[in-house]
């Protein structure tokens, strides 16, 4: 989902802040099915 792009951007900011031999785990949740459309549309791609 969309919006589980936000919790991969936060993430990636963490993990520089936290430095090297540190783990993060983020829970992905959502239909990628259902965004395929919005994301097509806003690139100008004909789906």
């Amino acid at each position: 989902a969309l919006e589980s792009s936000h919790a991969v951007a936060y993430g990636i900011k963490l993990a520089q802040e936290l430095g090297k031999g540190k783990n993060i785990i983020i829970n992905l949740s959502g239909r990628g099915d259902k965004d395929i459309h919005t994301i097509a549309e806003i690139e100008g791609i004909e789906f």
